[in-house]
């Protein structure tokens, strides 16, 4: 509503594409995913930002890292170590200032042995033309019709039991349920000036995240990898403005 908040959103926003490009650059074959993290911690104090995930639910870890057939909200782990040509999701969020803002991506660690880089270039691709398409006005559920049928037309599914959300003065606002698929019985448009955390939940096999036994973290509900990339951004009457571009998903 005022120049004083977007400065806060871009502050936020800045600190957790910065630690996620850090944390993307850093990691590698060998390292465990709480090394990574880790490392993501002392990037987000840098900036005096503290962890979303952490603030909000108390979550074992300062950022979420899954790898492989984990979906998303893996803990970091000493024993996870990394392996060349592992599919790897960061999702990082944090607050600073009052104001919160989230970014992830998915990518492989080294080289793609397993052959996932075409799944992760179709989420980046689906994210990039969902974001195109987002303005005031436009129905939150044509956009989620966007992103399955891109999905579709890769040879891939999307995840119904995820979505974006609105962000801002916490990590979940309305709107909430940002899904990846058209849901006939939303309504609902996407309003100017409102910030949103718009995901794509891209699959191999699986429709659907259920969790697994430590309560966090969540993998397919009929295997297979699956690709996240996010960016938060202002809703305006013309091309949104990305708050967490200097993540370099898009490069």
């Amino acid at each position: 509503t005022k120049e004083s908040e977007l400065l806060g959103m871009q502050k936020a926003s800045e600190a957790v594409a910065i630690t996620l490009k850090e944390m993307i650059d850093y990691a590698q074959p060998g390292m465990s995913t709480k090394e990574l993290d880790e490392f993501g911690a002392q990037v987000l104090s840098r900036f005096g930002a503290k962890s979303a995930p952490f603030l909000t639910y108390k979550f074992p870890g300062w950022t979420c890292i899954s790898v492989d057939n984990e979906f998303c909200h893996g803990i970091p782990k000493k024993s996870r170590i990394l392996k060349e040509g592992d599919l790897i999701n960061v999702d990082v969020s944090a607050e600073l200032g009052g104001f919160w803002a989230d970014n992830g991506c998915s990518f492989v660690v080294g080289q793609d042995l397993n052959h996932h880089q075409k799944l992760v270039n179709a989420s980046k691709e689906i994210l990039r033309k969902a974001i195109s398409n987002i303005k005031g006005g436009v129905k939150i559920a044509d956009i989620g019709h966007l992103m399955e049928t891109e999905a579709k037309k890769h040879g891939y599914k999307v995840i119904k039991n995820l979505g974006g959300h609105g962000i801002g003065r916490g990590l979940h606002e309305d709107p909430e349920e940002l899904m990846n698929y058209k849901n006939r019985l939303d309504h609902r448009r996407f309003k100017k000036n409102s910030v949103v955390a718009i995901e794509t939940f891209i699959s191999t096999t699986s429709t659907y995240a259920v969790d697994t036994r430590d309560g966090w973290t969540m993998v397919g509900n009929k295997g297979g990898y699956m690709a996240q990339h996010e960016h938060t951004i202002v809703v305006t009457d013309g091309a949104p403005i990305v708050l967490t571009e200097m993540n370099g998903i898009f490069n």
